[in-house]
Formats: C-alpha cells, sequence, structure tokens
C-alpha cells in the first residue's frame, strides 16, 4: 500500500503483557495503513501480480486482498468469541450488513 510499514512477524508473536493502550495504538494504526494504502486503489490493481511471495506461492492482489479479508473475520470472530466467554454479554459485534455493501442495491434496483 506505500505506506511504509514493515512487518516484524517474530515480535508480534512474542509479544506478552501488552498494554490495552499499545494494543489499540496498534489497532489505530493498521486502520490508517489500510486506509491510506486502499486511498486512490485502481481497480485493475486487482488481477495484478501480489508484488511478494506468499509462503511458496504467488497470488493476484484481489485474491490476496480476500484472504486478509477473511483472515481478519477469522481473528474478530475469536476476539468476539473471547468477549462473550470473559465478560458474560451474549451481545455479539455486528458483521457489515448486506445492506452497508457498496454494491447493494434494492430488489427493484437490482439487474436482472
Amino acid at each position: 500500500g506505500g505506506t511504509g510499514f514493515v512487518r516484524d512477524r517474530p515480535a508480534e508473536f512474542s509479544a506478552r503483557n501488552v498494554s490495552r493502550e499499545v494494543i489499540v495504538a496498534g489497532i489505530e494504526a493498521a486502520i490508517t495503513d489500510v486506509t491510506e494504502g486502499l486511498a486512490g486503489f485502481e481497480d485493475d490493481r486487482l488481477s495484478a501480480a501480489y508484488p511478494r511471495p506468499i509462503g511458496d506461492t504467488h497470488a493476484r492482489v484481489g485474491d490476496f486482498l480476500i484472504h486478509l479479508a477473511t483472515h481478519l473475520a477469522f481473528h474478530l470472530g475469536q476476539v468476539d468469541y473471547h468477549r462473550r466467554l470473559v465478560t458474560g454479554d451474549s451481545y455479539s459485534v455486528s458483521p457489515v450488513a448486506i445492506p452497508e455493501l457498496s454494491s447493494a442495491t434494492a430488489e427493484e434496483d437490482a439487474a436482472p
């Protein structure tokens, strides 16, 4: 995304006793990086090759973005499940509702 972010995966997985403030700051920085990285993102980039190998494989940018979105959803579900166990609150965080999607249209407006 051109933000300058460089991941330090070993540090991410070895960190212990991280304060809430540090976690929140990391989430806020990630939101900023993703927002900046996707600003001005052209559709034709979706079919381009992702610039780095992922393990021993290569993928298109669009496919890798799908992977990232589903991976994030997996972890958000884990966090929400853990939150419910710890707090006893059965309220679930709401996923993006279909009507909130940028491509969603009313049924009468939908293409056949």
